[in-house]
């Protein structure tokens, strides 16, 4: 008894039948019907979710706007600062003047900013001079920045705070930041050479060789040249 097969249409791949659907006026219409149907039956949700979107969207603009506006007033505040600590009034840069903002006064008001952020490499350099190297390194560690010769400066003046206070192993560290955080012949190779000091005193002198012919390699034409060959040439004979 021979028994009947249906035959079963070709299953449309996935893709064709999302295809099929733009293509067809009939299949979007029932999709748009569809979802019309699911917004009425889940009206309260649909409005609750895009009330959340909405003020998050809401949210971000505003905290653009706000940060924006405070960065712009931070920097005008600060201007007086700046031209203070050019003028090497250190006293006035830090605390103002009684009509201007210093910048421990932009810190503190405006301390989210990129200027308050500024405000801790000023700060951290003008402790640094005045021999208050514990103050310096609180300020100069709260500093971080993207720009590729002001963030090795302040990595460079940590390492300088940390040697004054005897903490070579740190200082040295700060150094090797500071060197491997900019490709530049006139400050690499200074960096370099104060990182290879702080590694002799801090008793590793294989490191602080290591250091000197990155300099002679590297930068043979700097002006550290002649200095690293000496202090190398010295290292090895104490070996």
């Amino acid at each position: 008894m021979a028994t009947k097969q249906k035959k079963q249409g070709k299953q449309q791949p996935a893709e064709n039948r999302g295809t099929e659907l733009f293509e067809s006026s009939e299949a979007l219409a029932q999709q748009i019907s569809k979802t019309e149907a699911f917004v009425k039956n889940n009206s309260t949700l649909v409005y609750v979710v895009a009330g959340v979107l909405l003020l998050g969207v809401a949210g971000i603009l505003f905290f653009r706007y706000y940060t924006d506006n405070q960065n712009r007033k931070a920097q005008e505040e600060m201007f007086q600062a700046q031209f203070y600590f050019e003028r090497d009034s250190l006293q006035l840069a830090l605390f103002g003047d009684g009509n201007n903002f210093g910048f421990l006064d932009i810190i503190d008001l405006y301390g989210g900013t990129q200027a308050g952020n500024l405000a801790n490499f000023y700060a951290g350099t003008i402790y640094l001079k005045q021999g208050d190297y514990s103050t310096a390194l609180d300020y100069l560690e709260g500093f971080s920045s993207s720009d590729v010769l002001v963030q090795p400066r302040a990595y460079a003046l940590t390492g300088d705070a940390h040697m004054e206070l005897n903490s070579y192993d740190d200082a040295a560290d700060y150094y090797d930041k500071a060197a491997n955080s900019v490709e530049d012949k006139r400050f690499s190779p200074r960096y370099l050479m104060k990182a290879g000091l702080a590694y002799e005193l801090a008793g590793d002198y294989e490191a602080a060789i290591e250091r000197y012919s990155r300099v002679i390699e590297d930068f043979p034409r700097s002006s550290e040249d002649a200095n690293a060959k000496r202090e190398k040439a010295r290292l090895e004979g104490m070996m």
